[in-house]
């Protein structure tokens, strides 16, 4: 699914510049998860933006099922990310004057459906995530964790082959937060889906077999089910 070959970002800040990532390799086989640690500055988010399509490379190569985002043109990454890719970020980026079934249907728009199949996705999307019943509520009406659950339907409702996670437990407390998780595990190993996440949250990141802690640009990977064999 995902290769990475010798990938740099560097940003300029004012007459200095700065390298957000240095030269990473990475592999993420098709419907495998990754989960991406490290500091506050050290890169996660950078290379999830990557992993996106909503950033580009400096150098090196960010290629899904073989083409190279960073030479996409605009155009063409636009519609690669409305129609491949689903992401779930920490804040709940939801419209607070629509309603979930309508935060829902905003991410099939880009899609040219018609309403009818815009309304039946969406709603498909809300009942996985078992909120069907609040598909009339506006997000002001919903607790925080359901806010997210609504994104995450968001995110599923495209039907995409990745979904990429930026912090998506970040504003949630304990109980809610191994719920969330939890729906997304299920999303992922149901659905077949490459699942990419940074989280900062060590009892997040102990669920998962393969780790990827990123330092002042550099990665290292630990692969716990590889060990264990």
């Amino acid at each position: 699914m995902y290769e990475l070959t010798g990938v740099t970002k560097t940003y300029r800040r004012g007459k200095a510049t700065v390298t957000a990532l240095d030269d990473i390799a990475l592999s993420v086989p098709t419907g495998g998860r990754l989960v991406i640690q490290g500091p506050t500055g050290g890169g996660k988010s950078t290379l999830l933006q990557l992993l996106g399509g909503l950033d580009r490379a400096t150098s090196g190569s960010v290629l899904l099922d073989g083409t190279d985002l960073s030479r996409l043109s605009e155009a063409k990454l636009t519609r690669l990310r409305a129609e491949r890719i689903g992401f779930v970020f920490q804040g709940f980026h939801l419209i607070p004057t629509l309603t979930a079934q309508e935060n829902v249907e905003t991410a099939l728009v880009p899609l040219g459906l018609r309403t009818a199949e815009r309304r039946r996705r969406a709603a498909e999307a809300l009942e996985s995530v078992a909120l069907a019943e609040r598909a009339g509520h506006l997000p002001s009406e919903l607790s925080g964790g359901q806010q997210q659950r609504v994104a995450i339907a968001r995110a599923l409702a495209k039907r995409p082959q990745v979904l990429l996670a930026d912090e998506p437990t970040g504003n949630l407390d304990e109980s809610t937060r191994d719920e969330v998780i939890g729906l997304l595990e299920a999303q992922w190993k149901e659905l077949g889906l490459t699942f990419v996440m940074v989280t900062h949250d060590s009892a997040v990141a102990a669920r998962a077999d393969r780790v990827a802690r990123i330092a002042r640009g550099r990665i290292t990977v630990t692969d716990r089910a590889a060990a264990a064999d």
